[in-house]
């Protein structure tokens, strides 16, 4: 869906467990609620697959203010610092960004949803304790500006951008280090989700839009985007249907052995998701398998 601004995931999820009338909704992904764009939720057995979208690459874009430092890193927070921007030139944050694509260490942002000792780090900042967390290696795939507007006046810089970048990247902690690197600061002000994995805006949907039709992407749709795939013959589809493994066989885009945290989605001759499916030798073992439905039941029979 496209999240609102102003709202939770939490209260995304909520919504969604109302309009779907099951409480079996989960999201794969947190968005802030400053952030808008695609959050990706499951309902009922889809939520099985959403472990497989939570690590795949995102993509952002995003407005950058270079200027003022911000105690969330974004415009949510109170400003902490103010430096005038005006001296930076367009090299110098071309530069600076260079030095922050490809394989980085990044420190989250301390009002992070990060557990420390069981609790989330933006509880303790809340609580008024300093949390410093440790630097984690994310990649930059992509960090592209797009524009660069000066407000001469305030002496502040705002960086149109676009950012493609692995799982667990925080955008707000690289505005913070851009402005960093370039001595004057910086937070972000605008944050817009555009692709989770294989899942674009031009699939989203917006509450009020799913309020008046519950119009969900179908899970073997889901599974085919994000996943390689196998087609199974009937024999094969009755075997795994009951969780017994099957030899091993080619899956469509599958560059090396499916594995179980990168498993390949197993498909009945009707299209229907039977299982994930790991490599194990010469055999393909299911990692899931969900329930027997219409093309299950189907090849089971005619197996009978």
């Amino acid at each position: 869906m496209d999240k609102p601004q102003g709202w939770t995931s939490h209260d995304v999820v909520g919504r969604m467990r109302r309009l779907a009338g099951t409480r079996k909704v989960g999201h794969a992904g947190t968005l802030d609620p400053m952030a808008t764009g695609v959050l990706v939720l499951g309902i009922n057995k889809a939520t099985r697959l959403l472990t497989y979208i939570v690590g795949t690459s995102k993509t952002y874009t995003a407005t950058i203010r270079l200027g003022q430092s911000t105690v969330t890193d974004d415009a949510e927070g109170e400003v902490t610092a103010t430096t005038s921007a005006a001296g930076v030139g367009d090299e110098q944050i071309l530069d600076a960004v260079a030095a922050l694509t490809g394989d980085i260490q990044q420190v989250p942002s301390s009002v992070s949803a990060i557990k420390v000792n069981g609790e989330r780090a933006y509880a303790r900042v809340r609580s008024g304790e300093d949390v410093k967390l440790a630097a984690r290696p994310v990649t930059i795939h992509r960090f592209d500006v797009h524009s660069v507007r000066r407000d001469a006046e305030a002496g502040d810089v705002d960086l149109d951008v676009t950012v493609e970048c692995s799982s667990g990247t925080y955008i707000r902690a690289l505005a913070r280090d851009l402005g960093s690197t370039l001595g004057v600061g910086g937070h972000l002000t605008a944050l817009r989700r555009t692709q989770v994995g294989p899942y674009t805006l031009d699939q989203a949907r917006t509450l009020e839009q799913l309020a008046e039709e519950l119009n969900v992407l179908d899970m073997s749709l889901a599974a085919r985007a994000l996943m390689p795939n196998r087609e199974l013959t009937a024999e094969e589809t009755a075997e795994i249907s009951f969780g017994r493994r099957i030899g091993a066989g080619p899956a469509a885009g599958t560059p090396g052995a499916a594995t179980a945290e990168h498993p390949a989605a197993a498909f009945a001759p009707d299209g229907t998701l039977v299982a994930l499916l790991a490599d194990a030798g010469s055999y393909a073992k299911p990692v899931l398998v969900f329930a027997p439905g219409n093309g299950a039941a189907a090849a089971a029979a005619a197996e009978a």
